[in-house]
């Protein structure tokens, strides 16, 4: 008696039950919706900056209505952020270079950093611009909740964020950018 036996070169194809792949259209919608998002926000026209209330470490209170018509840079940091210190000697040097043309700069502290640590990083560092702590995280909330440092925004005169940097910037786009930045009349 001879028994048949089929190779699976013989077999009729397998094909997925219908329904299976249900999931991959959706997934797919998703991926593509989400990229849209972060590259509209990363290429739309610029944001209004938020209107927010940083504490400096002498108590005083600032916010960004008192520096409207100015030029300026917010720079959430971290003491404990490696990328952070080692772009403050640059952000010092920047600083320095056009607070002459009226670039104001606050260095911001994020919620988690102590502030024994960003008091004695300012003094020992002599940093020459404002500071301030972000004790309760509502500075990097309304700047979109910043969770990376160091995040820094370049701020027109009329209030525009016109750059958000994450990470360290690429030092002569940010050094032409904020030249131009500086020459327009407000």
């Amino acid at each position: 008696m001879a028994s048949t036996l089929t190779s699976s070169a013989d077999a009729a194809p397998a094909t997925a039950a219908p329904g299976s792949r249900r999931w991959l259209l959706p997934v797919i919608v998703l991926v593509l919706a989400v990229a849209g998002w972060f590259g509209w926000r990363a290429f739309s026209p610029s944001q209004q900056v938020p209107t927010t209330t940083f504490t400096l470490l002498d108590g005083q209170k600032l916010s960004t209505q008192d520096l409207k018509g100015k030029v300026y840079l917010v720079n959430f940091w971290a003491t404990s952020c490696a990328t952070c210190i080692k772009e403050m000697p640059n952000m010092v040097q920047t600083y320095n270079k056009y607070k002459g043309e009226g670039l104001e700069y606050v260095a911001v502290a994020m919620s988690y950093d102590a502030p024994m640590y960003v008091m004695n990083f300012s003094q020992t560092r002599q940093l020459p611009f404002k500071v301030a702590m972000d004790t309760d995280g509502s500075a990097a909330k309304a700047f979109g909740d910043v969770q990376l440092t160091p995040t820094t925004f370049l701020v027109d005169r009329d209030g525009h964020i016109l750059k958000r940097y994450v990470g360290e910037p690429e030092w002569s786009s940010f050094d032409a950018l904020l030249k131009q930045t500086l020459g327009k009349q407000a």
